[in-house]
């Protein structure tokens, strides 16, 4: 597998066909690990964090673990290939923005990237479409299973896994649902989340994760501590009461819609969907709200000619770095925007 097969297909957070999907974007369960007897990154020397890159590596790619892995060398790829990456939820901002030895290899169907030398020294991630925690936690917990005796992960008999951040510690996971609430945007209903997110000391984040704002009403809802409480216990948290109460105030404000606002739903979605078909300038974040508004419209069935699997395409292929990789040049300023409103408009054409 290369790099470029990845670039002209919806990544697994877009795929859409999981559990509630309409609402569910993507489940995605994250382990912070620690190699034993090597400094946190902070005060690793440049050697070290070299010596250790290759270590991992070279561990990852010997064994079975990941089938067809990719691996990218991201000190020295290009710009645009670790912005397609994080476009794609493979790395983090941080990790393609970092300096040193670092990397990511990447499972065949996306579903798994393990960042090195990212914040921690590994940073394992299995991300599944529409709300599939179980099953996330189960492959998860599998691949740290084969790799701690290959890597002998630092562990505290009191504070358990010891990770860089002090929130971390303990078990070392981040749960994170991300979820599409454009109706609950719309009705001024957005801020139940929020409380809700507070009442049980969740984190609330943008598409992609923290410090970023909720373009395309995509919210990032995960745990802030990890410390007191086993993993079962967080994953049945998310799993039981805090996702199934979002969804249910989301589907109240789509019916609320419905039943109350339906001129200025169909006005709404009319709009984007008329801007998305005849513009010749378009932003990537206009983009990413008109497409909010449309693919709501497709899964409230206001909508009818266009599939939900374009809209998702279109969410990651019109990202700056996607649609670079597609036509084959860099482009900036208004020659990308026009790029881009072309691309919309032929792939609505073909729909």
């Amino acid at each position: 597998m290369k790099l470029a097969d990845l670039t002209n297909r919806a990544g697994e957070w877009l795929r859409g066909n999981g559990p509630m999907s309409e609402i569910v974007i993507s489940s995605r369960i994250r382990l912070a690990r620690n190699v034993a007897g090597v400094p946190f990154l902070a005060k690793a020397t440049r050697v070290q964090r070299q010596e250790l890159e290759n270590r991992v590596r070279d561990t990852l790619l010997a064994a079975p673990i990941l089938p067809q892995t990719l691996y990218v060398d991201l000190e020295n790829a290009p710009d645009i290939d670790r912005q397609l990456l994080v476009e794609r939820h493979l790395i983090s901002k941080q990790h393609a923005a970092g300096e040193g030895a670092r990397g990511v290899a990447i499972g065949e169907d996306e579903t798994i990237s393990i960042m090195i030398n990212e914040e921690d020294h590994l940073r394992i991630q299995v991300m599944r479409s529409g709300l599939q925690l179980d099953e996330a936690w189960e492959q998860i917990n599998a691949l740290d299973d084969m790799l701690e005796p290959k890597l002998d992960f630092a562990f505290h008999a009191r504070f358990g896994y010891l990770t860089a951040c002090p929130t971390n510690l303990g078990t070392g996971i981040r749960v994170s649902v991300m979820l599409h609430l454009p109706a609950l945007k719309l009705t001024g209903e957005i801020e139940k989340v929020f409380r809700a997110a507070k009442d049980l000391r969740l984190a609330v984040r943008g598409l992609y994760g923290e410090g970023t704002e909720a373009t395309g009403d995509f919210y990032q809802i995960s745990n802030q501590t990890t410390l007191g409480k086993t993993e079962a216990e967080i994953i049945s948290e998310f799993r039981h009461l805090v996702i199934p109460r979002i969804i249910d105030y989301e589907r109240h404000a789509r019916r609320s819609l419905l039943d109350d606002r339906t001129i200025a739903l169909d006005d709404k979605i009319g709009r984007a969907l008329g801007i998305l078909r005849s513009a010749r300038l378009m932003a990537s974040e206009e983009v990413l709200f008109l497409l909010s508004h449309l693919r709501m419209g497709v899964h409230m069935g206001r909508v009818k000619d266009i599939d939900i699997s374009t809209i998702n395409e279109l969410f990651l292929l019109t990202q700056p770095a996607h649609l670079q990789k597609i036509l084959g040049r860099k482009l900036e300023g208004d020659v990308r925007r026009a790029a881009r409103a072309d691309f919309i408009r032929q792939k609505l054409k073909a729909n």
